[in-house]
């Protein structure tokens, strides 16, 4: 079935290849499809283009289609072109007349817009659900083990005393700017675009404030041209999010690769969370942290890919954009895959607290001996020669001591404000209020 078929038949082949792989892709859209109709029809009525005793039975049977996707009965048809179709034949089916009104004052691509959107900001509320509990785990482990030195680097040289919570500190204030760029993505994704219709507004008396209100956004898309030319901007803006967020990700998982290595040996994971080789019978592998760097390098493309789809595209819809499914669905649930692999490895991290007791590391502490100088009156550039002498003459000997005090060092990490600042990223998303307005559209 397709919405827009008159009295000709497509080419097969025509057919075969415009669909593509929507069917399968559309699935993922069928709650939010859902959702954007249960809303739509109360409008309608609110307008008189649905009777009271219409809307009831069309909100009883949008409820029922909702379960059947719930309960993972739900299925496209064969010959439906996209879920849109589906659930209006479907609706038809079980309802008569008034399931065939649904579609005035919408057309496919407001649909699309808005189904996108309401499964966005549900992806970017389960991704930041997921951040939560993999940031408080590297704070934990931040505070456990801020004392337990390891080396700094710079060039892949030894540098400077660094510690095993300082680095995990790191990572987790990283995450903070990460979720920075994820509320805006979902700021920008929480905006209702339903109404525009084929991108340029409708002779029907539309209530837009109305399914804004009903369906948790925070806003409308006002212009109606803009709410189309906001596909493929959304899908971006997101993607570039989750690119951040991937390159915190995969810069933390290479740290565990090279870490864990012999050369390194700074930590490492129990036998169960490694894997062997098949003929060295020694090997104790990172095969997932290199699987989420793999990953997240994907996923850091994914801009770029999208990029290259929308980039030049003529204003209105363009099927190309269909194309952005493929790209941007699988990065969403591998990062949910990642962050939660990533969650279970950090909790079996086993820290070496010996590592800088090997004399490899004698020279981290040169610059610790120059500021002692510099603190008892020594002008700088002095102390550091005195000590480069007595590193080429092999005569420096080290204090093991270090005494850092400042914001963010070592013997002050800060994960408090750190934390803080997070918390007040998380609250400025106010998923609630999706979370509410979708409950409400869905309750008998």
């Amino acid at each position: 079935m397709k919405l827009w078929k008159k009295s000709i038949d497509i080419n097969a082949q025509v057919e075969k290849f415009t669909i593509g792989n929507d069917q399968q892709m559309d699935l993922v859209l069928a709650k939010a499809d859902v959702l954007g109709s249960l809303a739509h029809t109360r409008m309608l009525e609110s307008i008189d283009l649905l009777t009271a005793k219409e809307l009831e039975v069309v909100q009883k049977g949008l409820k029922s289609i909702y379960k059947e996707i719930e309960a993972g009965r739900f299925v496209m048809e064969e010959g439906m072109e996209d879920i849109h179709s589906q659930i209006e034949f479907q609706l038809t089916k079980m309802v008569g007349n008034a399931g065939a009104k649904i579609h005035s004052g919408r057309s496919r691509n407001d649909q699309v817009l808005v189904d996108l959107k309401i499964f966005l900001r549900r992806e970017l509320y389960e991704i930041i659900e997921l951040v939560k509990p993999f940031f408080n785990l590297l704070q934990e482990l931040s505070d456990r083990h801020k004392a337990v030195l390891i080396p700094g680097y710079t060039h892949l040289q030894v540098a400077m005393p660094s510690s095993v919570g300082l680095w995990l500190g790191a990572f987790a204030e990283s995450l903070v700017d990460d979720c920075q760029l994820l509320l805006s993505a979902y700021k920008i994704c929480n905006k209702n675009p339903l109404g525009s219709a084929a991108g340029y507004g409708s002779s029907f008396p539309l209530n837009r404030t109305l399914t804004t209100e009903l369906l948790g956004f925070d806003a409308l898309n006002y212009n109606v041209i803009y709410a189309q030319m906001g596909r493929g901007k959304c899908e971006k803006i997101t993607a570039m999010a989750l690119a951040n967020l991937a390159s915190t990700l995969a810069r933390f998982a290479h740290d565990n690769c090279l870490f864990m290595s012999q050369n390194f040996g700074f930590i490492k994971y129990p036998d169960e969370f490694t894997t062997g080789s098949s003929i060295m019978p020694h090997k104790k592998n990172p095969d997932v942290w290199e699987l989420v760097r793999g990953k997240c390098n994907t996923i850091q493309a994914l801009p770029n890919t999208i990029s290259m789809l929308t980039n030049n595209l003529p204003l209105g819809y363009n099927r190309d954009l269909q194309l952005l499914k493929e790209s941007l669905f699988p990065a969403l649930q591998q990062m949910k895959e990642i962050l939660k692999m990533s969650t279970v490895m950090l909790q079996e991290i086993i820290v070496n607290k010996e590592v800088m007791s090997d004399p490899r590391y004698l020279f981290a502490f040169s610059v610790e001996e120059v500021n002692k100088l510099v603190l008892t009156g020594v002008p700088f550039r002095t102390a550091y020669k005195r000590v480069g002498l007595e590193i080429e003459a092999g005569k420096f000997t080290p204090n093991y001591a270090i005494h850092h005090t400042h914001e963010g060092s070592m013997g002050n990490l800060c994960n408090g404000p750190i934390k803080q600042l997070l918390e007040e990223v998380l609250q400025a998303f106010d998923f609630d209020r999706f979370l509410v307005a979708e409950e409400k559209l869905i309750e008998e």
